[in-house]
């Protein structure tokens, strides 16, 4: 009998590897169609994604009531719940047979600090930690400044090729974050690095009702190297996690 490995290679070769598809910005979110066009000539892709933005949950799973999973059309299903939901249910009962699990491309970054809040990461931490590889993708976000999401696919396909290549390795994944870059800037380079240590910047405003967080996003410290300052520095960061 064939292992994980084989099967992966396999079907590799011959075109025929099927690859889930996840985030938590929703279903209908254009990072999530730009992840879709920059996968589509890897495999068949089948879709599990929330039915609306569930960002920040970070790894929640529904432990009661029920998750109602809502067809969309071919190898599409809207899930009402988490992304850990989304991975969980799609493993187990609608695409059991994928090779890789994909999550994003989440509407901002996911750097440093930020891969213990996404739910965007924890789709594929949650297929990690079931067996399969993952990769989760983010696109940095300027305020005021459109995503262009077309050359965000553009350069995330080969990115995906070179990553979903690479040997399975038990209890890795990768962890993807693209800069933002205005139109004729020069293309980035891809950089490997390691996750930025520093924690957000812990700063709240007091309102009526209480406290709501307004910490500078693009103010936060950066580790010269790590993650963080690659990505704002205008290049593409690449990080190896790993869980165990």
């Amino acid at each position: 009998m064939l292992n994980r490995k084989q099967t992966h290679y396999i079907d590799s070769v011959f075109g025929l590897m099927k690859i889930l598809l996840s985030n938590d910005d929703g279903i209908d979110a254009p990072g999530l169609q730009a992840l879709a066009e920059a996968a589509n000539s890897l495999g068949e892709l089948v879709v599990a994604a929330p039915a609306g933005p569930q960002s920040g949950v970070s790894h929640t799973v529904t432990w009661e009531g029920a998750v109602r999973i809502e067809p969309r059309g071919a190898n599409r299903f809207a899930v009402h719940g988490t992304p850990a939901d989304c991975s969980r249910l799609a493993l187990l009962k609608l695409a059991p047979d994928v090779k890789w699990v994909l999550s994003g491309i989440n509407h901002g970054g996911n750097l440093g600090a930020d891969v213990h809040y996404s739910g965007t990461v924890a789709a594929v931490r949650e297929a990690v930690l079931h067996g399969w590889p993952g990769i989760a993708v983010s696109h940095r976000h300027q305020r005021e400044k459109p995503f262009d999401w077309a050359r965000a696919a553009r350069w995330v396909t080969p990115i995906l090729t070179e990553l979903m290549a690479r040997p399975i390795e038990p209890g890795l994944f990768y962890n993807v974050n693209l800069p933002h870059l205005d139109p004729g800037e020069p293309e980035p380079k891809t950089v490997w690095c390691a996750l930025d240590p520093n924690p957000l910047p812990l700063s709240y405003r007091h309102e009526a009702e209480g406290f709501s967080y307004d910490g500078d996003y693009q103010m936060r410290r950066r580790k010269p190297g790590a993650d963080v300052d690659v990505c704002f520095s205008g290049n593409i960061a690449i990080t190896a996690i790993r869980l165990f």
